[in-house]
């Protein structure tokens, strides 16, 4: 039997190399996007798989094409974005839905406020990642309900009140919420676009920790029923204060984390390749070769303080598809390699000028408070004048009291 052409094309071209590869039909559509650190032993791999969508794949597949990449790092944000670039149809990956959600606002005449697991390329402006938890698909939908956004279908026809139409008939809302007040009935002409979009920005400076508006409505509602003696829709309140306070502290949390995520990750690549990726606020900034000299250290130090300098943008906790696509993909790469976390440096370390060899090296790793402590030569470190105890005690006197190399130096803790 004839060896498929693809297949001796692999065998003959290809390298077991970090890479991204691509399965190709015959109109020039993508229709799989792949990596691997041997990007050779994958394809092959390919017509060792009988039965099922991967014998559909080569059946139906008459190219394959692949880039090779440093690393494993790089070749998976590659993987990522060709993947959101095409949207290949035998890939599902990056479609599941994860163990993380978001608040999302969506690009429409008038704006709704949804929890959503899907990351969309629709122009909606993204708010997390959040635990995909019961009580934040609640508290999405509290905070629409006190804001006053509609939670119709996306289809449902929008007309404003200060919308000019020649002929204006009486339009009824398309739900109950208009009856209860809790919705201005964008869709029955009820309320004016600025009056909408004020409760949109509303919304966004609650999402953006800048504004606690609804938390304030929240409240004036919740001592109106108590002043009533509405216990059951004080306790209805009470809850729903409860769950709009919890998401304002996971988002503010989230800020700091995305703070954290200033990185300067350097990676070993093959043949000599090493990189050193600029990771801003989780996404992947730009890459640059390791510097093997003081003067292309100082001049990486110097694009450092370029990149991570603050802009007005970081205010802004809103995100597109891609950016969150991005920082999740990079959060969850750290996550599941904490020695690769511990090799990456925070920005200001390399523009200080005094650990410009840590952006080719990994730090050592301090011993954890408590834990028996040695120098980084893994020698024990001495004793320091004024460190010991007293004999007089009856305890021990050579004890050594342990301090980072580097640093400026403190007075001993004892």
């Amino acid at each position: 039997m004839a060896e498929h052409p693809l297949k001796t094309r692999i065998r003959t071209s290809a390298e077991d190399r970090p890479g991204v590869y691509r399965w190709l039909a015959g109109d020039g559509r993508v229709l799989y996007v792949g990596k691997s650190v041997r990007v050779r032993s994958r394809l092959l791999s390919y017509f060792r798989r009988p039965g099922g969508k991967t014998e559909r794949l080569v059946r139906e597949a008459r190219g394959v094409a692949w880039d090779y990449a440093p690393n494993e790092f790089a070749a998976l944000v590659h993987e990522m974005r060709l993947i959101r670039r095409w949207r290949p149809e035998y890939n599902v990956e990056h479609r599941r839905g994860s163990r993380y959600g978001f608040a999302k606002i969506t690009q429409e005449p008038a704006p709704r406020l949804l929890s959503t697991a899907r990351i969309s390329d629709d122009g909606a402006l993204y708010y997390g990642p959040l635990a995909r938890a019961e009580w934040v698909s609640q508290a999405v939908g509290d905070l629409a309900r006190v804001a006053g956004l509609r939670d119709c279908p996306g289809h449902a026809p929008i007309h404003f009140g200060d919308q000019m139409e020649i002929f204006a008939d009486p339009r009824t809302p398309l739900c109950g919420r208009a009856e209860t007040a809790t919705c201005p009935a964008p869709c029955a002409g009820r309320c004016s676009r600025r009056d909408y979009d004020q409760r949109v920005a509303e919304v966004r400076a609650f999402l953006e920790v800048r504004g606690r508006q609804p938390l304030k409505e929240l409240e004036r509602s919740l001592e109106d029923a108590s002043a009533r003696l509405d216990f059951e829709r004080a306790a209805t309140l009470r809850d729903r204060l409860a769950r709009l306070r919890r998401l304002r502290r996971r988002l503010s949390a989230f800020g700091g984390q995305l703070r954290s995520m200033n990185l300067i990750y350097p990676a070993a690549g093959r043949r000599g390749e090493d990189r050193v990726y600029l990771i801003r606020r989780g996404r992947l900034h730009s890459e640059w070769p390791a510097p093997a000299s003081a003067s292309a250290r100082q001049h990486l130090a110097d694009v450092v303080t370029r990149a991570f300098r603050p802009v007005a943008e970081d205010r802004h906790a809103a995100m597109s598809a891609d950016a969150a696509s991005e920082v999740l993909l990079t959060a969850g790469w750290f996550a599941r390699r904490p020695e690769e976390r511990r090799r990456a440096v925070g920005p200001c370390g390399c523009v200080r000028g005094r650990a410009s060899t840590s952006i080719v090296r990994p730090r050592p790793i301090r011993p954890a408070r408590g834990s028996r402590r040695r120098g980084s030569s893994g020698r024990r470190p001495t004793a320091r004048r004024g460190c010991r105890r007293r004999a007089s005690r009856g305890r021990r006197t050579d004890r050594a009291c342990w301090r980072p190399r580097s640093g400026p130096s403190r007075p001993c803790p004892r």
